[in-house]
């Protein structure tokens, strides 16, 4: 049995929803910090803040953890293996960004031309100091416990904080001047853990569930019916995996053939499929791919 951390907070909604599609769900009520995951695999579940689960997962007290790349470059635990890359964040897929932001008032576009002895507020002080340490600027620096967009101009000088698309930080009247890194949610997991091959092989699986379901979002299962006499027509339009999959109807001179699609490709396809001669198209949702 392996151990496995899930973050609280921001991340939360997404990554339960995620192991409800996987058919991994965690059975928990709103203040319940011990859920349970019905799986032969799964013993310890624990939802945690996710700035604490690299740590907790490169100290061997998780074997698996789920938490943004950005809390472990804080916490300085960078002796965990990233063995998926979920690409979503707390609001939708996609990478988000640790940005440095100033007030629309400064006259101010570029990081280096912050002035030494600026206040700085963030939630990541440990990367904050290391990259104004890099560019040789003497700055002050205030941890921050929430709401760092609101404290600049009044309290601070300069945000360094984590965005997906900025808009927050436009909203509370800043501009974004420079970028220190991007981060994406991982599943970490414990090295010796990893090197264990039983626990390897429990957490290669859920991985394998994980990654199935976020790679099935992208995707959609299309069926359709095509007289004979326009079958080549249509399969020359298709896009697959591999191979469309092509049967005859019974009794009629019809063949039905599946294919998977992306999402993205879908709307400008199927007009041309009808053209080609399809019938009787359906857009399917798939739960889970694995390859």
């Amino acid at each position: 049995m392996i151990s496995i951390a899930l973050p609280k907070g921001s991340l939360e909604a997404q990554t339960l929803q995620l192991f409800k599609e996987a058919d991994l769900e965690v059975k928990r009520t709103d203040r319940d910090y011990n859920p349970v995951i019905r799986d032969a695999r799964i013993g310890k579940v624990k939802i945690l803040r996710p700035q604490e689960i690299p740590s907790f997962v490169q100290k061997g007290y998780f074997d698996l953890g789920i938490a943004g790349i950005d809390w472990v470059e804080e916490s300085g635990a960078t002796d965990v293996v990233e063995i998926a890359n979920l690409s979503y964040s707390k609001t939708g897929e996609g990478n988000v960004r640790i940005v440095v932001a100033v007030h629309n008032s400064e006259d101010i576009d570029e990081v280096h031309r912050i002035r030494p002895g600026s206040r700085v507020t963030t939630e990541y002080p440990r990367i904050t100091q290391r990259f104004f340490e890099g560019l040789g600027i003497d700055v002050q620096l205030f941890p921050s416990y929430g709401a760092s967009e609101a404290k600049v101009p009044d309290l601070m000088d300069v945000v360094v904080d984590l965005t997906e698309t900025g808009s927050t930080l436009r909203k509370n009247g800043l501009k974004i001047i420079g970028q220190i890194m991007e981060s994406h949610t991982a599943v970490l997991a414990n090295r010796e853990s990893w090197e264990d091959p039983g626990k390897r092989k429990a957490m290669e699986e859920i991985r394998t569930l994980l990654m199935g379901v976020i790679d099935a979002r992208h995707q959609v299962l299309l069926s359709l019916n095509v007289p004979s006499g326009q079958l080549e027509a249509v399969i020359d339009r298709l896009p697959a995996m591999k191979k469309p999959t092509v049967s005859r109807l019974h009794g009629i001179e019809y063949f039905s053939v599946q294919t998977v699609v992306t999402k993205g490709e879908v709307n400008a396809l199927i007009p041309q499929l009808q053209e080609a001669g399809a019938e009787d198209i359906l857009e399917i949702p798939i739960t889970k791919i694995v390859r």
